[in-house]
């Protein structure tokens, strides 16, 4: 007897198995594709945008306005759901398509699940070329999709009806995956979408993807164990995996029996509450000071789901001491082996839960907590100062619009960034009070994600209270999405800082030698340089256009009024503030490796290059295991 099958569409087939797909961790079963993204010309109207139209009521349908964004959208709304559930996005073939590759690079850098249908050329070419296809002189399968590649974690351009089915059940592996995830790529020539196909019913049928919690190995367990014992000042920094894996609760009693501190990346901010007295904040080039003070006399570093970027190790100089050696906790063996270190290739929650029972009976040393309690209080003083506001009628700073902020914010609201000079004030100053509370996106620090992931976050938790922190660079490259938080009621509370340019890149080229050119948003001087009076825009005008509703605020007094009035708003929100351009934030506390010129023949440069070499000699490769 022949098995049923149904006849479909590649597309309808596509939209009608992705409905079908869930996954499952800890007995929680959720969507894997929880909805499909789309911006639709004639590389998908027909295909996707016509099964999406015939499935409407198993696929819900979101409408972007920028094929990046829809990216950063999906996202937010893997990351807000521990990498749990995903969102599909849709675009036709030529600059829909090519648009994708910052969202995709970003997705894939910070290990997080989305999947990307974009239109491709005819696969049987008989319109050939067609609008938008890239004619390669010597390679007729390439189209501009193939840009994807190396910013995909998987990768198929589907040719043929049947070859969806293979490719299809690979794309969901991946996603689910959370040692492989990443943005997944499934190409779909536009005349294959369109094609008919006896499908087999086994294809539609619901599936389940187990997220697995890997045990650690037990030798590598009972080595990891031994480190620990033996060390006099270890120190614990945890990464984004500890959120992934919803490891929070076992990293903090793992923390309560043994004292070890924890210095967070900016993936790991919240992994304990700010007021744990164990907590040190962030490390690294945009740390604490008593964070990177630890870090530089710690005898063993216990990585947690962190990636170790040079912003973490301060481009390889923090890490100081003679006998430094790493152990590092992760479900990916790439990361896990990384600075040499001794492995537990585990999930996040299960190896710490197994590590706190191995370490029964072990504490570090009274004097040792102590002295890092200490550089706590100290630092929290610091915060303190930085955000206060002395002058109510006075204009804000950047770290006073923090300070006010964290005095409207509640404990499950959360606070997303990306780029500029706000990553690092907010990784020194922000007091985490939840997990999920503090989203930073510093993978691949992206301007644009903010407004798009906070959609995505709100399509992820419903309720919740929302904060997109801009400033005005990231505005002006990506304000698109505000029309869809307009059109789908999603009250997103949008602060945008206006400070006329790139100040976090200004302050880092006057630091390097580059005399802050090309930074600022000004008109030209008589001399042709940007250093006239600044550009008349007014942005919040133009977030009004785009149907948002504007809240300005001139001082202190104002923008804590506006805030609250924010949080409290059903309708999307705008908090426009110009702060005062001072620099009120406490200075790095660890280098980070921004290569000066070698020779120049003006003086910032060649002084710059001098401090330059100074750092970079404390450089250290870590080897030994």
């Amino acid at each position: 007897m022949s098995p049923a099958t149904r006849r479909l569409t590649t597309a309808q087939a596509l939209v009608r198995f992705l409905a079908a797909q869930y996954t499952e961790r800890d007995g929680v079963r959720r969507r894997l594709i929880a909805g499909t993204w789309g911006i639709f010309g004639h590389g998908n109207v027909a295909g996707i945008g016509q099964a999406l139209v015939e499935y409407g009521d198993l696929m819900p349908f979101h409408q972007g306005r920028n094929e990046q964004a829809m990216v950063h959208a999906a996202v937010g709304h893997a990351r807000q759901l521990n990498r749990l559930s995903a969102q599909a996005v849709t675009t036709s073939i030529g600059p829909g398509a090519t648009n994708l590759v910052t969202g995709a690079a970003l997705a894939t850098i910070n290990r997080l699940p989305v999947l990307l249908l974009p239109g491709d050329y005819f696969a049987s070419h008989s319109a050939d070329p067609l609008l938008q296809q890239l004619e390669h002189p010597v390679e007729a399968d390439v189209s501009v999709n193939d840009t994807l590649r190396p910013v995909s974690r998987y990768f198929d351009r589907i040719t043929r009806p049947e070859a969806l089915i293979p490719s299809a059940l690979n794309a969901m592996r991946v996603l689910a995956d959370p040692a492989e995830t990443g943005a997944v790529t499934l190409a779909l020539p536009q005349d294959v979408q369109a094609e008919a196909y006896d499908w087999p019913e086994e294809f539609f049928a619901e599936r389940v993807w187990t997220v697995r919690r890997p045990a650690p190995d037990p030798v590598e367990l009972s080595a990891a164990v031994a480190a620990v014992r033996a060390a006099r000042r270890p120190l614990i920094v945890a990464g984004g995996g500890v959120h992934h894996s919803e490891a929070e609760e076992a990293l903090r009693a793992l923390v309560d029996a043994t004292g070890i501190p924890v210095a967070s990346t900016q993936a790991g901010k919240g992994s304990l509450r700010h007021d744990h007295p164990a907590d040190l904040g962030g490390i690294g080039h945009t740390g604490t000071a008593v964070s990177d003070d630890l870090a530089r006399t710690a005898d063993l570093v216990i990585g947690v789901g962190t990636r170790y970027t040079d912003f973490t190790t301060a481009s390889g100089t923090l890490f100081q001491n003679p006998d430094v050696r790493f152990l590092n906790l992760n479900i990916t063996a790439f990361d896990a082996h990384k600075l040499s270190a001794r492995t537990l290739v585990c999930d996040a929650r299960t190896g710490l839960e197994q590590l706190t029972r191995e370490l029964a009976g072990y504490r570090v040393d009274g004097d040792y907590e102590a002295e890092y309690r200490a550089g706590k209080e100290r630092w929290d003083r610091i915060v303190e100062d930085a955000c206060a506001a002395p002058d109510e009628h006075a204009v804000p700073t950047q770290t006073q619009v923090l300070g006010a902020l964290d005095g409207v914010v509640g404990d499950e609201d959360v606070v997303i960034n990306a780029a500029g000079s706000l990553p690092g004030d907010l990784h020194k100053l922000w007091r985490a009070r939840s997990p999920r509370q503090y989203h930073l996106e510093y993978g691949y620090s992206c301007m644009g994600y903010e407004i798009p992931a906070a959609i995505g976050v709100l399509q992820a938790a419903p309720g919740t209270t929302v904060w997109a922190l801009v400033g005005d660079g990231t505005y002006l490259m990506m304000p698109t999405e505000i029309v869809t938080a307009v059109q789908e009621r999603l009250p997103v509370k949008m602060v945008l800082i206006q400070n006329h340019g790139y100040a976090s890149i200004g302050g880092l080229s006057e630091s390097v030698g580059g005399e802050r050119f090309g930074t600022a948003y000004r008109h030209r001087a008589a001399d042709g340089t940007f250093t006239g009076a600044p550009l008349p825009v007014d942005l919040a005008a133009n977030a009004a256009s785009l149907g948002m509703d504007v809240l300005r605020a001139k001082t202190v007094r104002e923008l804590r009024h506006a805030l609250a009035e924010a949080r409290s708003s059903d309708r999307p929100t705008c908090v426009y503030v110009e702060t005062d351009p001072a620099p009120t934030a406490p200075p790095a506390e660890a280098w980070w490796d921004v290569p000066v010129a070698e020779v120049a023949s003006r003086e910032p440069a060649v002084q710059a290059r001098e401090r330059y070499e100074e750092q970079v000699a404390a450089r250290r490769r870590h080897l030994s295991a």
